[in-house]
C-alpha cells in the first residue's frame, strides 16, 4: 500500500510517517500493528488524529526506563488496553517479507542510489504482480 525508499543501515522508524501516509490515501486503515521500533507517542498520534486510523497496536519500546509508567496517552494506553490476539497476526507481514526476498533477493544489484531505489520499487510491482498472477 506504500513504500518509502531510504540507505540503509538505519532504523524504520523515519519511514513510518510516510508510508503509513501512501497506504491510507489508497485504502482505508482501521487498524494499524507495527512493532517496538514505531512506538513513539507522535507515530500514534498521526495514524489516530490525523489519519482516522481507530487503533494502533504497537508495542511498548521501555527504551531504559524500567517499570516507570507511559506519561503519554497513546502509549499509556498500550500499556493498559494491549490486544495481544490482534497484534499476534504481524506474522503475517514477516512471512511476506521473507517470501519477497527468497523469491526476489535480499540484495540489490544496482550501485547508485537513484538506481536503487527505482529497482527497490520495481521489486515492490513485481512482488504484487505475482501475487495477483496466482489469485487469477
Amino acid at each position: 500500500m506504500g513504500a518509502v525508499f531510504s540507505q540503509g543501515p538505519s532504523g524504520d522508524s523515519g519511514q513510518f510517517a510516510p508510508a503509513v501516509r501512501q497506504a491510507s490515501h489508497h485504502l482505508p486503515i482501521d487498524r494499524l500493528l507495527g512493532d517496538t521500533a514505531y512506538d513513539g507517542e507522535h507515530n500514534h498520534r498521526l495514524a489516530r488524529e490525523d489519519l482516522g486510523i481507530r487503533s494502533t497496536l504497537i508495542p511498548l519500546n521501555r527504551r531504559n526506563t524500567g517499570r516507570r509508567w507511559p506519561k503519554t496517552p497513546y502509549r499509556r494506553e498500550m500499556k493498559t488496553n494491549f490486544d495481544r490476539r490482534a497484534y499476534g497476526q504481524r506474522w503475517q507481514v514477516e512471512s511476506v517479507i521473507s517470501r519477497h526476498k527468497r523469491r526476489l533477493g535480499s540484495a540489490l544489484r544496482n550501485r547508485r542510489e537513484a538506481s536503487q531505489e527505482r529497482e527497490s520499487y520495481l521489486r515492490i510491482v513485481t512482488h504484487d504482480l505475482m501475487i495477483l498472477r496466482r489469485a487469477v
